[in-house]
């Protein structure tokens, strides 16, 4: 019997027990609080509108998916009709990359564009199919001025695409003698820079090979210049770029690195290379990297470099006109420029009876330069782009009447005008 109020007490133990579990419940309010913080009752709304636009974006995917199958299977209907061009043009002196037809084929597909796309998305895809096409009708060799990864291999990937072999010449001169030789295909050399004027260098190629090239192509490259390094901006101690580069971004690095040493090298892609290799003999002797150099975002692919700062050029309109050279002459599209290259009389007035005659002829003169002849002190040859081809009859009689007032002159070439910018 005395043991009975003990398991009354027992009774009262599982009384106490659920008092206590009842704690957690008496606070209640502070539940309450965190409940009020979280809206549980707004939830289920976000949730439900997360559903319905991963259900929207799924069915746009979908869409998306089905296109580009549509897409792959008419780009490879297209590339079928390029192989039987290609049959068609073997055997035959019908060259695989004629400018005309690329003028024809951008115009064509720029017109066709509605957007939302750009016109210069449109060009760059079709850039890139007309490379592939090139890969397809016949492997194409460009050579242009290295090493890879300067501005010259950037133009050049720009205009003839990916699917091409390119071939790093080293010189300009080299480009020249390589197409003339025909070891490439076509060759691509710089002609003018909007801020520098011209290039002497390819001037000079242009007299001494004016009879056995010709200029096949115009190209037109926003040039843009950016700091490569693998150190953290403040680190830079030396930049290295060319000559002309470092006048191109004077007073950004005035501004921005007015105590950091500038060396000259041969090239941004030489600069580039060297900048890699004065960071790793830094790291040998124990010295933190604080070496950078200007250049294309394309060399500090190729040579393992970050971009700290792209497009540190002071003119962001920076702008290098390019020519394509060739064995070949380019057709006429109706919207030509002929370039020519002469040597006057040494007489009064001898160059001014020369651009006289294009005048009377309503030819309209888009750019002169001159180089010493090389041939004979202070004489010069001089060089004019005029707006037309060179079987226009309004060309072909200008050239005629112009060539009695000059002891030499050389047609370079006829070419389809540029009008965009790459």
């Amino acid at each position: 019997m005395p043991k009975k109020p003990a398991k009354k007490k027992s009774a009262k133990k599982p009384s106490t027990g659920q008092t206590a579990r009842q704690k957690p419940a008496s606070k209640k309010p502070a539940g309450k609080k965190t409940t009020a913080k979280k809206t549980p009752a707004r939830q289920p709304a976000p949730k439900n509108e997360s559903a319905r636009d991963s259900a929207a974006l799924a069915s746009l995917r979908t869409k998306i998916d089905s296109l580009d199958k549509r897409l792959v299977s008419l780009l490879n209907d297209r590339a079928k009709l390029v192989v039987e061009v290609g049959n068609h043009k073997r055997g035959t002196a019908v060259p695989i990359y004629a400018p005309h037809r690329e003028a024809e084929v951008l115009e064509r597909a720029l017109g066709a564009n509605k957007g939302p796309l750009s016109g210069r998305t449109i060009e760059g895809i079709y850039r890139e199919l007309m490379s592939g096409s090139f890969a397809l009708e016949q492997p194409l060799r460009i050579g242009y001025l290295g090493p890879p990864g300067s501005n010259s291999h950037a133009a050049s990937v720009k205009q003839f695409g990916s699917s091409v072999e390119y071939e790093d010449l080293h010189l300009i001169s080299g480009v020249f003698t390589e197409v003339i030789r025909g070891h490439v295909n076509y060759g691509l050399v710089p002609i003018e820079n909007s801020t520098g004027g011209g290039i002497t260098e390819t001037l000079d190629a242009f007299i001494e090979h004016a009879h056995d090239i010709s200029i096949y192509a115009e190209v037109q490259i926003n040039v843009h210049h950016a700091l490569l390094a693998n150190c953290k901006p403040a680190a830079v101690r030396r930049i290295h770029s060319k000559p002309e580069i470092f006048a191109q971004c004077r007073q950004w690095l005035a501004t921005q690195y007015p105590q950091a040493e500038l060396v000259a090298a041969a090239s941004s892609s030489k600069a580039a290379q060297i900048a890699v290799e004065e960071d790793n003999k830094a790291r040998e002797i124990g010295m933190a990297p604080g070496a950078a150099a200007i250049g294309t975002a394309l060399a500090g692919e190729l040579y393992g470099l970050k971009i700290l700062f792209p497009r540190i050029e002071d003119n962001p309109n920076n702008i290098t006109r390019f020519y394509v050279i060739s064995r070949e002459r380019a057709k006429r599209t109706g919207d030509d420029k002929t370039s020519i290259i002469f040597q006057t009389e040494h007489a009064a007035g001898a160059l001014v009876d020369v651009l006289a005659v294009f005048r009377d002829a309503g030819i309209n003169l888009s750019h002169i330069d001159k180089r010493p002849s090389g041939r004979k002190n202070w004489t010069y040859s001089f060089f004019i782009d005029a707006v037309g081809h060179r079987d226009d009859d309004a060309m072909r009689d200008a050239i005629d009447e112009a060539r009695g007032h000059c002891r030499e002159l050389q047609v370079l070439g006829s070419f389809p005008r540029s009008k965009r910018i790459l």
